[in-house]
């Protein structure tokens, strides 16, 4: 949970939260995650946000773009989204976490949109709960969603991934690519001969 440090400074969550966001996040990034694992993280995530004005949450994403979230950008995403900007072609994230961060991230990029979870909210008040949770076939379906909305041709789309849990994402489009892919897609892509990349420079370097 990249915002767990912002979360604490303001507040709302305390050190040993930090540290389990902090522990869930390493774990996630090393091995990958099971559908139980990812829900029980996405579960303990919408309890800290629980009573939260949504307003306040895109303000904390906003503080935490610069130090937290824009060095985790890489040189070659952009690139890669430049080129594709320039065919004529929306760049759109797809994303599990949180619609309001990947928004910001989106904005701050200069992307056309995103799809992502989205936590259920009334009178502009998180719940504690989730609304839509974009984890597996669900990540797919939504950009089913998204193509019939946006009139986008999916066969002569490309999507990138780095979780085997994409791979239904990453079937719905005719040109899927891994990018630093976990050991499950690396053995999915080998045998389907999508193509692989390893993005490795830090668009925005930590000073």
């Amino acid at each position: 949970m990249s915002l767990a440090g912002t979360f604490r400074k303001r507040g709302l969550i305390g050190r040993r939260q930090v540290a389990k966001a902090a522990i869930a996040q390493l774990v996630f990034m090393r091995f990958g995650a099971g559908q139980g694992r990812v829900g029980q993280t996405a579960d303990s995530a919408m309890s800290i946000l629980r009573g939260l004005r949504v307003e306040e949450m895109r303000e904390i994403v906003a503080e935490a773009w610069e130090l937290v979230l824009r060095p985790l950008v890489y040189r070659e995403a952009l690139d890669l989204a430049a080129a594709h900007a320039e065919r004529g072609e929306p760049v759109y994230i797809a994303s599990a976490a949180l619609q309001e961060a990947v928004e910001e991230v989106s904005r701050q990029l200069g992307f056309a949109g995103v799809i992502a979870s989205r936590a259920e909210a009334r009178d502009g008040v998180y719940t504690g709960r989730l609304e839509r949770r974009l984890y597996g076939q669900a990540k797919a379906d939504a950009l089913s969603e998204l193509a019939r909305d946006e009139a986008l041709d999916l066969p002569a789309s490309t999507a990138y991934s780095d979780s085997h849990s994409d791979v239904p994402f990453l079937e719905a489009v005719g040109h899927p690519i891994a990018v630093n892919p976990d050991r499950e897609l690396r053995r999915v892509a080998r045998a389907r001969g999508w193509p692989t990349l390893r993005f490795r420079t830090m668009a925005f370097p930590r000073r």
